[in-house]
């Protein structure tokens, strides 16, 4: 009988790049005690003429998933493969240390609360655990949303070095998502200022009209910002003093928390 899975995957395989299906061949031989290969040996092992390997092994080399030994002539794997190595074990630990704080946040505020991080100049979120409550915030978990306009890309932002921040803004104009975003660069520096001295940030209807969220960083061991939990709700019971009184400690003990259980200290 023809299952549903059956159906998507014949789907799917119509859509696969056979060229794509080589480098990532290509990459697959550097395994085991295999350090370095050179075009004749990858030529063999691929069952591909030597020019389509020379053009692979090209690619691969622009974007550092591939290096040549200048000694040798051979090729070996490139540090972006390191890079993404790192970044997959930090999400999954990240994730893995963050759900039951999570869990934890939202049986307390009944409010939506999420982990994300920082790639490029946008704030992914990782993992959600969605309120109980009728009116809530929806999860976006996945979805790249403005650094600049969330709490939790502010709370990466902030952390950064006047160098490094310059490479996680748009480089044109800042873009309006609400009348309330913040489009003024300066503006900007002096609220990340403030983020770093209170240790916490806010997004006030900065990305969604009628939607608050407070977030505080999450660092690992070597102190670096990782990551950031949040909490999210309607304006209309995420008032001032609610956000003072109990929203932040909140968000800031769950995030201290995770902290620690990455090893921070």
């Amino acid at each position: 009988m023809t299952t549903i899975r059956t159906i998507m995957k014949k789907e799917k395989s119509s859509y696969i790049i056979q060229t794509v299906i080589h480098a990532l061949d290509l990459l697959e031989q550097f395994h085991g005690d295999v350090v370095e290969l050179g075009v004749t040996e990858l030529s063999k092992r691929l069952d591909l003429h030597k020019n389509n390997v020379f053009r692979l092994l090209a690619t691969l080399e622009s974007h550092n998933y591939i290096e040549q030994n200048r000694s040798t002539g051979s090729y070996r794997l490139g540090l972006k493969n390191l890079e993404l190595g790192q970044t997959m074990i930090r999400q999954m630990g990240l994730l893995r240390q963050a759900k039951p704080v999570l869990e934890t946040l939202t049986a307390h505020c009944h409010e939506t609360s999420y982990v994300a991080l920082l790639q490029d100049a946008h704030i992914i979120y990782l993992d959600a655990v969605e309120s109980d409550l009728p009116v809530r915030v929806v999860p976006r978990v996945g979805a790249r949303l403005p650094a600049y306009c969330t709490a939790a890309g502010k709370v990466h932002l902030a952390a950064m070095a006047a160098e490094e921040l310059v490479q996680h803004l748009p480089a044109s104009e800042l873009e309006r998502c609400t009348p309330h975003t913040i489009v003024n660069r300066e503006e900007l520096q002096r609220q990340l200022l403030q983020v770093v001295a209170q240790g916490y940030a806010i997004d006030d209807e900065e990305l969604d009209v009628g939607v608050r969220c407070i977030s505080a960083p999450i660092r690992d061991y070597t102190k670096r910002v990782v990551g950031a939990l949040s909490i999210s709700g309607p304006v209309m019971r995420f008032t001032a003093e609610r956000i003072a009184g109990e929203l932040v400690p909140l968000v800031r003990t769950g995030a201290a928390e995770v902290s620690a259980r990455l090893g921070y200290s």
